[in-house]
């Protein structure tokens, strides 16, 4: 599990590093006309420019996010019954880490993709993981993890 983080991690540092290349300073790259383009931002806060420059905020939030996952992954049993539990934690952690990186290597986040038909804020392949992963996780938590005891894993003593 640790590779695949890695590797998520990976290729979401790749496609920001692409979007340096070939976006900044660029015109925007329209990929469905007037419904997606690929547009070059360096986000210095959160969505719709929340917190815009306290950097140390996001980066405090994602060391503890980062902490507390690693930690959750750890006591989560290797079981199919978790599978999607664990896959939806590693996306989370792999979204957490490469703004991280960024966050931490350039003081702001490279983001690129815009869904120009709903004006939706530009956001990057990290917050792909982390949007997709947390609405899997809630699915899973209200339709699949029900029983009394599927969370005892983390009251355990390791």
């Amino acid at each position: 599990m640790a590779l695949i983080c890695c590797a998520l991690i990976l290729a979401d540092l790749l496609t920001k590093a692409f979007s340096v290349m070939y976006l900044k300073n660029q015109d925007p790259i329209v990929i469905l006309p007037g419904i997606l383009e690929l547009k070059y931002l360096e986000n210095r806060g959160a969505a719709f420019s929340i917190l815009t420059n306290h950097q140390g905020i996001f980066i405090l939030i994602a060391v503890l996010a980062i902490f507390f996952l690693t930690w959750v992954l750890l006591r989560c049993p290797i079981h199919h019954h978790y599978l999607g539990f664990r896959i939806c934690l590693i996306l989370i952690l792999a979204g957490a880490a490469g703004n991280l990186i960024d966050r931490c290597t350039l003081g702001y986040v490279r983001d690129f993709i815009y869904f120009s038909m709903i004006d939706f804020p530009i956001f990057n392949i990290a917050d792909c993981y982390v949007t997709i992963a947390t609405v899997l996780l809630i699915v899973l938590i209200l339709f699949v993890y029900r029983g009394d005891h599927d969370f005892d894993f983390l009251k355990q003593a390791r």
